[in-house]
């Protein structure tokens, strides 16, 4: 077969897959049908179905906001998971919840950061709302709104993590949430004191195994106590907003106050509690660049989960994934790749002209040199006319108003 007939049959291919995901969705199961059919076929198609539900779920987040159905097919597309038993029943159960929340924040705390692994924490957020919106919730009330707090610390929100730890520290459910600790492995690298504790606290483990017996050594010291670690990450948060001048100093010197009684009072501490507590001490302010404590709707925030960020990633996932997609359609071809169009058009969407103007020279050349390079057509279903700007797409629209099928338009990415 000719590179040119295996190439122009991928991309029908793929095309194939969009539009079938347009039309009829997609769904647990049938999400991991397309992933095991896909895995004995060329790689190039199972990045483009990737890219097609990430594309499918941003237009119905946008349209439905985010549905259990589309939060599961978005964690299982992005870990490879094919546990639908798990999925299925964690729909209804505060811990199972919760431990999907977990497995997605380890992954996350051991790897760096791209822009799957950013989904992956928006996922773990909305795994911890469904979770505190269970009828069993109780349960797990704290733990979930200290991981809360941590993730949206994670991606700079600091007032929405001062809310979480402030309605955590304040709540009177502790009794009931007492045998749940926050583990340390899940703990993204956000703090340098709390990675501090954790090695010294493995440390400290050390010299137990060499003093005591085997036995004793197996226990397990990378843990803090929820309500603890709650104080500590609070007291860490409202350092920074002081530092930049949002709150007076004396709501810190009254968090430090609650912390020490706390502290004091607590019958049962880990040795990572007493090293964090050791360091509020010595607190220093974190950097206002990172800053962002002016968070709208408050209370909307705490309740359900700001959906604008997860599209956004969606998206751009998607487009780096269109873009693997077409560097992978032309490297098993021997041609050159023009796999920087799709990061073009997503630069020009977001505002980012002087980027896009250097992808789009750098493309253009290579169209000079490359006349004869196939390239690959946009099709007009909605998941792709939202990576669209404002005039394309009012141009679309214009179309359909006259009586012409939009459908049947293909825009090239040739640009």
């Amino acid at each position: 077969m000719s590179p040119k007939l295996a190439d122009l049959q991928l991309y029908v291919g793929q095309s194939d897959i969009m539009h079938f995901i347009s039309r009829r969705s997609v769904t647990l199961q049938s999400c991991l049908c397309w992933m095991n059919q896909l895995a004995k076929t060329d790689q190039a198609l199972r990045v483009s179905f990737t890219a097609a539900v990430l594309l499918h779920a941003a237009y119905k987040t946008t349209q439905n906001s985010l549905t259990d159905e589309m939060l599961d097919v978005l964690a299982t597309t992005c870990m490879q998971s094919n546990d639908v038993r798990l999925c299925l029943n964690a729909r209804h159960s505060s811990v199972l919840s919760l431990h999907q929340a977990a497995i997605l924040m380890k992954i996350v705390a051991n790897i760096s950061w791209s822009t799957v692994q950013l989904i992956e924490i928006e996922l773990s957020k909305a795994y911890l709302y469904r979770a505190l919106k269970c009828k069993d919730s109780s349960s797990i009330y704290c733990l979930a709104n200290v991981y809360l707090a941590v993730l949206y610390c994670t991606t700079g929100q600091y007032q929405t993590a001062i809310d979480f730890c402030t309605l955590m520290t304040r709540s009177h459910e502790h009794s009931q949430c007492s045998s749940y600790v926050v583990q340390g492995e899940l703990l993204p690298r956000i703090d340098h004191q709390v990675d501090s504790s954790l090695g010294l606290a493995v440390f400290y483990q050390y010299i137990r195994t060499a003093a005591f017996s085997e036995e004793q050594s197996r226990r397990q010291v990378n843990f803090f106590t929820t309500e603890q670690f709650a104080h500590y990450l609070l007291v860490k948060l409202l350092s920074v907003a002081i530092n930049c001048h949002q709150l007076p100093q004396t709501s810190l010197a009254a968090e430090h106050r609650r912390y020490r009684q706390r502290f004091c009072a607590s019958s049962k501490l880990f040795i990572t509690d007493v090293i964090v507590f050791s360091f509020t001490k010595r607190i220093r302010c974190l950097s206002k660049n990172r800053l962002t404590m002016a968070d709208e709707n408050k209370s909307s925030t705490l309740r359900q989960l700001d959906t604008s960020k997860l599209v956004e990633l969606l998206q751009q996932s998607a487009v780096e994934h269109l873009s693997r997609c077409r560097e992978l359609d032309f490297l098993g071809f021997g041609q050159l790749t023009l796999a920087r169009d799709f990061r073009a058009l997503n630069a020009y969407k977001y505002g980012q002209y002087k980027r896009c103007l250097q992808i789009s020279m750098r493309n253009v050349s290579a169209l000079a040199v490359n006349r004869d390079e196939t390239y690959l057509c946009l099709p007009l279903i909605p998941e792709c006319i939202q990576l669209l700007d404002d005039d394309i797409v009012s141009l679309i629209g214009l179309v359909a108003v006259v009586g012409l099928n939009p459908s049947c338009i293909r825009l090239s990415t040739r640009w």
